[in-house]
């Protein structure tokens, strides 16, 4: 595992002298609320894979002025990618996906503390990864890591935005947000839902809520077809890759997967606003003060 602090490898870090916060993100405030901007500015958000769904989420947070990120993943970009990915670039191909993404985030928001972590998250490194963020969104396609995320989230009372699957589908329209025990039409979320329930005590009454807000889309699955899961077959087998964020098995169009990584940013961003707005309140008075 790698933790690297501060801006991307390749940033201008001249760049942070010349820009102008106020001017970058004065819509925020001019959107939410006075007061909006400093919140984001103190919050710290976790993207858990920067891939064709968390390169748009980690792009929105960083276009918003959250000012400290932590981006963990452990692949790199690949040609494959470009078509719908943020940082997939020719001249990105073969850098660490969090290190091109801390690139065009140095660009976008040079003030922004970006910290690295170039691993997968697993049930054996979760407890350690996850600890101190105020809000974390999971964009991987691992059943037993978005399991381990959701446990220790809830453990540790951090808000938790989970992506569905976004690989065979084309109709963002058909994107929604939900409680994670009331999704359909995406297997990723169904097993994750069943494990919670069987391994972690998540509630089985399916009038209750998970406390979990999950991404995903309605729409039924595209089956990729036969010639083109044969052309990827040194990607993984068909039943490996068909039940999750990756793309190698499903085609995938960047319209359903930035969607899916937009709308999960902008729940987060929802997150970051409320605990801002509870941080910045001011305290109220006891009796014995208000007397004095």
């Amino acid at each position: 595992m790698q933790i690297e602090s501060g801006l991307g490898p390749h940033a201008d870090r001249g760049a942070s002298l010349e820009a102008d916060p106020a001017r970058r993100f004065g819509g925020i405030d001019r959107l939410y609320g006075v007061g909006a901007v400093d919140a984001l500015r103190a919050a710290h958000a976790c993207v858990i894979g920067v891939g064709g769904v968390g390169s748009w989420a980690v792009e929105a947070l960083a276009r918003s002025g959250v000012g400290r990120l932590t981006l963990i993943d452990l692949d790199h970009v690949a040609e494959s990618n470009i078509n719908r990915q943020a940082h997939a670039l020719d001249a990105t191909l073969g850098m660490a996906k969090v290190g091109a993404m801390a690139d065009r985030i140095a660009g976008i928001n040079p003030a922004c503390r970006v910290e690295l972590v170039e691993d997968f998250v697993t049930p054996e490194n979760a407890v350690e990864l996850l600890e101190g963020f105020d809000v974390v969104v999971d964009a991987i396609d691992n059943v037993r890591a978005k399991v381990a995320i959701a446990a220790i989230c809830r453990q540790r009372r951090m808000p938790l935005v989970m992506a569905g699957g976004a690989g065979g589908k084309s109709d963002p329209s058909r994107i929604c947000v939900d409680d994670l025990a009331r999704t359909m039409q995406d297997p990723l979320l169904s097993k994750v839902r069943a494990r919670l329930r069987k391994e972690h005590g998540f509630t089985r009454d399916p009038k209750k809520k998970f406390g979990i807000e999950a991404v995903f889309s309605t729409e039924p699955l595209r089956l990729p077809a036969v010639q083109a899961c044969d052309a990827d077959a040194h990607a993984g087998s068909a039943r490996a890759v068909l039940h999750g964020l990756a793309c190698a098995g499903y085609g995938s169009s960047m319209a359903v997967t930035a969607s899916v990584g937009l709308l999960c940013a902008a729940r987060a961003l929802e997150h970051l606003l409320r605990a801002g707005a509870r941080r910045l309140e001011p305290e109220t008075p006891t009796s014995a003060e208000i007397v004095r």
